[in-house]
């Protein structure tokens, strides 16, 4: 479609049928025929063959009465919103086709320049500005949509993840397949002899999965993710993280599947995550040496994991007596290493509660009326200071639990299951300890998001299918965006900026969500491709003076799939420069007014990333 040309603003409420004129109903119109061009490219892989391409030209031929019309908003001549033809638009070229898999915070010639102590290269070491690439990173050739859940988690595209070295390496442990022009996840591991779901259900004699007590989960040195996937069956979302190492793609392999994961390790810096954030920490010959620095990683296990919350260990060296000669590994070794583990968790106050073959799971006790021998015998580490962790070095100390009454009572206040905590007063909110939100507040920003969720739905209805498996809200606030779309079709991951007003993401933990810290003025911690659908609310408002537009839109290009979606949400002037963007970065936009109407300033701009791969320089997308 046309995007050159506008109409007359349209005034009233869009969303009353009675209130609209002609070109209301033309604009309403052509957005559901955007829309559907739309569900078209993104269900068929339109890239694949001429005959979507002949459905889409005679679908296109009966919008043809819509072809010039563009959705001007009430701001639109004060606010920059309609294109001047005057004004080049810059067209953003590809990058080289060695870049189709770039993770720029995690560049492995980058990261050999960093010191190899405690993982220290491993981590994120993003590139200064004038490294920074202003280019789109393709897709390989032969790059097709994913198969939606659950078909994804056991099927991938062979062209999406084109890389085999993890089926030859791991090929006695059954991690992935390569199998003609798909790799197959059977669901296998080296733990997992009998399968994902045979593990998980001997995790669950022990820990309350199922009924929504256990809900979030963290999953440390995850390779493919399969423990994450199969969790899915518990109603449990795990967040998954692994380094870009050797084992070439195994996060990649993960996000291609549907699964939650981002890269990272344990290594001297705090996780991105909140305290007290998960129920659930798993470690499956994860590699990571949990007794070196005098517990340093088991105690950042702990600041994460609420009190109750389980902590899983299998594989070396737990049942040592057994397995040493399996394993290769020297037995006095291997019996120092659990004897050492076992002392840093009752420092740490976890209770064992099994261990059975090569599985060993503890609980952290509830609050610190069962720790006082603890607190005489371990640095504690400043509280108030316990959520500021980006960038910030992990310390050989332990996290206070938050003070109770007396010791039935749970420490930082205990959650309803899920999904009832999803819309309950998460305990952070109703203790008054997040200061600026009140219960009142967080009520009205869940029936807020509810409403913009509707009015989303109703112009893009591919929401409410299985082709939108991976979510990224790029400014999650309370959680309200990702609670209102709860489905176990999709997940989504809730990002809190750095520079937020308010750190809210313990807040979207408390919710049973998912989420991370992360500054948007520099990479995300993934790989390309790995969103099917970005929401960006206020995002660009909240970083103009922190750092450059177009070198936020280009990260987003970046991580968001062919032919995904997004949404942004902001002023009517911010919006337009973002249109104007965009539009040179093979992108095409529809702009609609507030779903309160066209005289409040905010307003709504929708866009669907072109499919085009390495090599093709031109957009598939119908001009």
């Amino acid at each position: 479609m046309n995007n050159s040309r506008s109409i007359m603003a349209i005034k009233g409420n869009p969303g009353d049928n009675r209130s609209r004129g002609p070109a209301s109903i033309f604009i309403v119109a052509g957005l559901c025929c955007f829309f559907y061009l739309i569900g078209v490219w993104q269900r068929g892989g339109f890239a694949k063959g001429d005959s979507k391409a002949l459905q889409i030209t005679k679908r296109a031929e009966d919008c043809s009465i819509l072809s010039n019309l563009e959705y001007e908003t009430h701001h639109g001549d004060q606010h920059g919103l309609v294109d001047d033809p005057k004004l080049k638009i810059k067209q953003f070229e590809p990058c080289g086709e060695q870049y189709v898999d770039y993770t720029p915070c995690h560049d492995q010639m980058r990261a050999m320049t960093f010191p190899r102590e405690n993982m220290n290269y491993r981590e994120r070491h993003c590139p200064p500005e004038e490294e920074k690439l202003h280019c789109l990173i393709p897709a390989p050739k032969g790059y097709i949509t994913p198969f939606p859940w659950p078909k994804s988690r056991d099927y991938v595209p062979y062209a999406n993840a084109p890389h085999k070295s993890l089926t030859v390496e791991k090929a006695v442990q059954n991690w992935v397949q390569h199998e003609g022009d798909l790799l197959r996840f059977p669901g296998g591991g080296t733990q997992f002899p009998h399968g994902e779901d045979a593990y998980i259900d001997q995790l669950a004699s022990v820990i309350p999965m199922g009924n929504g007590t256990v809900r979030t989960a963290l999953d440390t040195g995850c390779g493919v993710a399969s423990w994450g996937a199969y969790l899915f069956k518990k109603n449990v979302i795990a967040m998954s993280f692994a380094p870009r190492d050797s084992h070439e793609a195994q996060v990649q392999f993960a996000l291609e599947r549907g699964i939650p994961a981002v890269i990272g390790v344990l290594g001297t810096i705090k996780l991105p995550f909140p305290s007290r954030a998960f129920d659930m920490a798993h470690c499956s010959r994860c590699l990571i040496p949990w007794t070196a620095n005098r517990g340093l990683y088991m105690m950042e296990v702990d600041r994460v994991l609420r009190p109750g919350g389980y902590w899983i260990l299998s594989g070396p060296p737990i049942c040592w007596q057994t397995n040493y000669k399996a394993w290769q590994l020297p037995k006095e070794e291997l019996e120092e290493e659990q004897r050492m583990i076992e002392e840093i968790a009752k420092l740490l106050c976890w209770e064992k509660k099994y261990e059975k073959g090569e599985i060993a799971i503890w609980r952290k006790r509830v609050n610190s009326e069962y720790c006082s021998e603890r607190d005489s015998r371990v640095t504690l580490c400043d509280l108030s200071n316990s959520e500021n962790v980006w960038y910030k070095k992990m310390e050989a100390c332990v996290t206070p639990y938050p003070e109770t009454i007396n010791s039935e009572q749970v420490s930082g206040g205990e959650l309803k299951p899920f999904p009832e905590r999803l819309n309950a007063i998460p305990p952070r909110i109703a203790s008054g300890s997040l200061t600026g939100v009140s219960v009142e507040s967080f009520q009205e920003d869940n029936k807020s998001w509810k409403k913009h969720v509707k009015a989303y739905k109703r112009v893009n209805k591919l929401l409410d299918t299985r082709r939108y498996r991976s979510i990224l809200d790029m400014n999650a606030g309370l959680g309200s965006f990702a609670a209102a779309l709860e489905s176990s079709k999709l997940w989504v991951m809730n990002v809190v900026p750095t520079i937020a007003e308010m750190d809210t993401l313990a807040v979207i933990y408390d919710r049973g969500l998912i989420g991370i810290y992360h500054d948007w003025c520099e990479a995300f911690s993934t790989y390309p491709r790995t969103y099917d659908f970005i929401h960006a609310n206020g995002i660009f408002s909240l970083f103009k003076d922190k750092c450059n537009t177009e070198d936020i839109l280009l990260e987003m290009d970046r991580i968001l799939r062919p032919e995904g979606a997004v949404i942004f949400r902001d002023d009517a002037d911010i919006l337009g420069q973002v249109k104007r963007i965009v539009s040179g970065m093979r992108w095409k936009t529809k702009m609609v007014d507030h779903e309160d109407g066209p005289l409040i300033s905010k307003k709504v701009l929708f866009a669907v990333k072109s499919y085009w791969v390495v090599g093709d320089n031109n957009s598939t997308i119908l001009r």
